[in-house]
């Protein structure tokens, strides 16, 4: 399976792999993560709403008035994270809610909005985790707990020399950027790890020269 060659195909493999995702667990905790710098979420956000009439959480007023404005029609559907952790609609407890970009200073809303919500929930490359808790007995608790009932639906990820994508419910499949293009690499059933990833774009024989120069310079140390 090649990469979509622009926004609009993969926003098309992002809506049908979410609605794979909503079918498989109606009440579900989804992500989908299009990681690309400089990419405006809230045209993605409303084109998303468009296509699966779902209910838009945008993390502050200022961000919500503005898609309130470039989408009158909808304008009832946007929400501000903390008006519907205050007031949320009472003819809302089943929709589907897309969280645009909420931050680790969100944490607590989403949390919480999350607790009392019955329907599915879904974050649009949502980032929660803290850096600044990234050790320590919060942080373990964070990962076992909320953070962990959150399962990727769409997943489309530049990397350094190559690309991460995964779409429900197939594989997680790394590209290799070579130079007529990305090339399909390998799959993966679950999101690798930093180190699964670059031992496949290594390779095994770049994976030996790499340990015989690691073990080469422990050698040199310990001759010093």
């Amino acid at each position: 399976m090649s990469l979509p060659a622009d926004l609009a195909s993969a926003e098309r493999e992002l809506v049908a792999a979410l609605a794979s995702a909503l079918a498989a667990d109606a009440g579900g905790r989804w992500t989908v993560d299009l990681r690309f710098e400089g990419l405006r979420l809230a045209p993605v956000a409303l084109r998303l709403q468009a296509a699966l009439a779902c209910r838009l959480l945008f993390p502050d007023a200022g961000a919500t008035a503005l898609a309130q404005r470039d989408a009158p029609a909808v304008a009832d559907r946007c929400h501000s994270l903390g008006d519907w952790q205050r007031r949320p609609p009472a003819d809302a407890e089943a929709d589907v809610l897309l969280l645009v970009a909420p931050g680790p200073p969100d944490y607590d809303a989403v949390e919480a909005i999350a607790a009392g919500h019955r329907g599915a929930m879904v974050l649009l490359n949502g980032r929660l985790e803290d850096a600044g808790v990234g050790i320590g007995s919060v942080a373990r608790e964070r990962r076992r707990g909320f953070l962990s009932v959150w399962r990727s639906a769409y997943t489309l990820q530049p990397l350094a020399g190559a690309a991460l994508a995964h779409g429900h419910p197939g594989p997680w499949r790394l590209y290799r950027l070579d130079p007529d293009g990305y090339r399909p690499l390998t799959t993966f059933e679950e999101r690798p790890a930093v180190e699964a990833i670059d031992a496949a774009l290594l390779g095994p024989e770049d994976g030996v020269r790499q340990g015989l120069r690691g073990l080469e310079r422990l050698v040199n140390d310990l001759g010093r």
